[in-house]
């Protein structure tokens, strides 16, 4: 049974990193979705979705070493309560507390001890079903930080020690969690991707930079680094990110959608991977274009998704994101056409209308899914 409330989601940007400005961002304050959310919530109605990606901003609700303030988040907590909107909630999305970074001898225990504060808090406000993203993409993250400088640590040459002691963290929180609310559900969201061999000799190279996309659910399993104590329970739904630019040459080049070479492996292909690794439920957790692409993208995925399910995928849901358009991390100047909603210099919410038009005729439902796998398709599960 699909334990998500819709099988089209959405997510409203959550990242509260220090930029590599050295400035830091709170992108759920540059959209006002934080004092406009029971307007977002209304505009919900229009579309099928009724599940949505939220994020606590641990930088913002920890503003002293293990002093929590949850107000802003419990506001969102009472709007979804009041339109029926069911929320997956991220401990952290990029960002965390002044003067802690993922190496510090103290992170692993106070990212715990969030977790733990914003259960007991979460329980105290609803009956719903605590559902959490522990860390965001931690490899994603762990390159950005630890090998091309983009946040903090601003490292170099340092991304897999980055990602360990991420996933270090992760761990101690899933434990937390269990053990305070053992109903709880855990999504861990890492990115979807396909590195390609330019040339024959580069071949094992790349099947290793493809492998290590698995690494920090491995690690969370238990199946590497098993002295920081992976169990393969933490692994309950799995979450995977994909967008137009990740796929690419081994040189370099990045294979943008729709301009691809032969070589460019379909999405569906990679969703049925990404489930046969692991056998348990999979989301579409993030996945959108920009500009003028957001309909024709979300056609593409829509297509692509039955396609997978039809492979035989357990996939539970396809997240739009983001919900609502926002400004570049490195720049605020510069902002992005990429939600279902723009927003104008008062922040007013302006509806992308062709997009909107295609979820209208497409729905993304969980009938319409049901009634989009043949009977071969049917077959071909079974096969699996």
């Amino acid at each position: 049974m699909n334990q998500f409330r819709s099988y089209l989601m959405g997510g409203y940007e959550c990242a509260d990193h220090i930029n590599r400005s050295g400035v830091r961002v709170n992108l759920l304050f540059e959209t006002a979705h934080h004092s406009r959310v029971e307007e977002d919530y209304t505009l919900l109605a229009e579309t099928p979705i009724r599940t949505v990606r939220e994020g606590i901003c641990w930088s913002y609700v920890e503003p002293v070493p293990g002093r929590y303030d949850f107000t802003e988040v419990g506001r969102r907590i009472a709007a979804a309560k009041a339109y029926g909107i069911q929320q997956v909630w991220d401990i952290c999305h990029f960002g965390y507390p002044d003067g802690l970074i993922p190496t510090h001898p103290c992170f692993a225990a106070r990212f715990a001890a969030v977790c733990e504060a914003f259960a007991r808090y979460y329980r105290s406000q609803t009956d719903e079903t605590l559902i959490v993203v522990p860390v965001n993409e931690i490899s994603f993250l762990a390159w950005h930080s630890g090998d091309v400088r983009g946040t903090v640590p601003f490292a170099i040459n340092s991304g897999f020690d980055i990602k360990y002691h991420l996933c270090k963290a992760a761990i101690a929180g899933i434990g937390a969690l269990k053990v305070l609310d053992p109903s709880c559900r855990i999504m861990l969201v890492e990115p979807l991707i396909r590195i390609h061999a330019v040339h024959e000799h580069h071949t094992a190279d790349v099947c290793r930079y493809n492998e290590d996309q698995y690494q920090a659910m491995d690690i969370i399993a238990g199946r590497m680094c098993p002295e920081l104590g992976g169990r393969e329970d933490y692994l309950d739904i799995l979450g995977f990110n994909y967008y137009y630019n990740n796929q690419w040459l081994h040189a370099g080049e990045t294979a943008y959608w729709p301009e691809v070479a032969d070589y460019h492996c379909p999405l569906h292909e990679l969703l049925r991977e990404a489930y046969e690794r692991y056998h348990r439920p999979i989301v579409l957790s993030e996945t959108g274009h920009f500009g003028d692409g957001r309909a024709a993208w979300y056609d593409y995925v829509a297509h692509e998704c039955r396609l997978a399910v039809g492979l035989g995928a357990e996939l539970l849901g396809v997240c739009l994101y983001p919900l609502i358009g926002r400004p570049d991390w490195d720049d605020l100047s510069i902002y992005h056409d990429s939600g279902l909603w723009e927003t104008d210099a008062h922040l007013e919410r302006i509806v992308h209308e062709p997009l909107m038009q295609a979820i209208r005729c497409d729905g993304f439902t969980n009938e319409m899914l049901k009634d989009a796998i043949s009977e071969e398709s049917q077959k071909n599960r079974l096969l699996v």
